[in-house]
């Protein structure tokens, strides 16, 4: 399918405005990002219970360490893609309120993105997970214990036995609430309560729109439902934006 006309409806939602976001690693893929339960994903070889978790950070910590080294450590050379982009584009042009990202690379914010929620959490800054306080990237990298206590370096995600941060909760909770037009971009919307703010949307009339390349347990719901690549159907949907 080329998807035309539902990219010629998206483009006058988002001329409206009132846009919100829902990121999940399916946008990140598109910049070079492994993604985490396709049949090629993260999870397929790892167990994210026993090597994302508190306690390997507290009781294994060199497997904790190679995992975020060899899996989730995002390369200096990955850049936002043409999805990061667009989203920032339209939130500096005032159609979209904020991000709501399951993501952790900050990519959007790379991107110029500024009202992005991380509910969980973010690979930087690096932090002491004894005393708290930030740490460098590269000595966690390196193995090397906090400068300051000698306790374990981590990446400032959100770990498996961990609470999602409140804030951020809070902030996708109004958002969802508030918006006239809920986009989910690369999610599978399997994990609670993250998939809880998509039906929060429409729940209070916004429209819903999916965009993924697997269908989601939400697809039943949505006003829209596009299999395609993300950036290639942002793309035509901007280039229906600028006709007018």
């Amino acid at each position: 399918m080329n998807y035309t006309n539902e990219a010629k409806r998206l483009a006058a939602m988002i001329k409206d405005g009132g846009v919100v976001i829902f990121s999940g690693a399916g946008l990140s893929t598109e910049s070079g990002l492994l993604d985490f339960r396709s049949k090629d994903g993260i999870w397929v070889k790892a167990d994210p219970t026993r090597l994302a978790s508190v306690g390997a950070l507290e009781e294994n910590y060199d497997e904790f360490l190679e995992f975020y080294k060899a899996r989730l450590y995002v390369p200096d050379e990955i850049m936002p893609n043409t999805g990061h982009n667009i989203i920032a584009k339209w939130e500096k042009e005032g159609c979209v309120k904020g991000v709501i990202t399951q993501n952790v690379d900050r990519l959007h914010q790379k991107a110029g993105s500024e009202n992005v929620w991380e509910l969980h959490g973010s690979l930087e800054p690096v932090k002491c997970h004894n005393c708290g306080r930030t740490g460098s990237k590269d000595d966690f990298l390196a193995g090397h214990p906090c400068s300051h206590c000698g306790g374990h370096l981590r990446p400032s995600v959100v770990l498996f036995g961990e609470m999602l941060p409140t804030d951020a909760l809070d902030a996708a909770e109004r958002l969802s609430r508030e918006c006239s037009t809920f986009i989910v971009l690369g999610s599978s919307l399997v994990v609670s309560p993250a998939n809880y703010f998509p039906r929060q949307a429409k729940m209070h009339g916004a429209n819903l729109v999916i965009i993924n390349k697997e269908p989601t347990q939400l697809d039943h719901i949505a006003d829209m439902v596009i299999h395609e690549g993300i950036g290639a159907f942002l793309s035509k949907t901007e280039k229906f934006i600028n006709e007018d």
